[in-house]
């Protein structure tokens, strides 16, 4: 599989912003360059399995693509905040 230079430069962009986003959302804050980045790809695999088995289907073009990321990655990290426990307080 050959990826242009232009493909991965969009898919980093993508990932950036959607895990940027998702970590404003679920824990107001960023978790770093890298952090977002990783969270942001693996929400835009998550968001790109799931939200066609549950009929929501973004809008296409960049925009859809930062959408459905993020919307993964708040998924992916409600379970990693589920799963570990870091939002019980006493």
């Amino acid at each position: 599989m050959f990826m242009s230079g232009e493909s991965v430069l969009t898919m980093i962009l993508v990932g950036i912003i959607a895990g940027w986003l998702a970590g404003k959302i679920v824990d107001g804050t960023g978790f770093g360059l890298i952090g977002d980045l990783i969270i942001g790809v693996l929400g835009a695999f998550i968001g790109s399995w799931l939200l066609p088995r549950i009929g929501l289907h973004i809008a296409v073009g960049i925009i859809g693509a930062i959408i459905n990321a993020t919307l993964g990655a708040i998924v992916l990290l409600v379970v990693v905040r589920l799963i570990r426990g870091v939002g019980r307080r006493n």
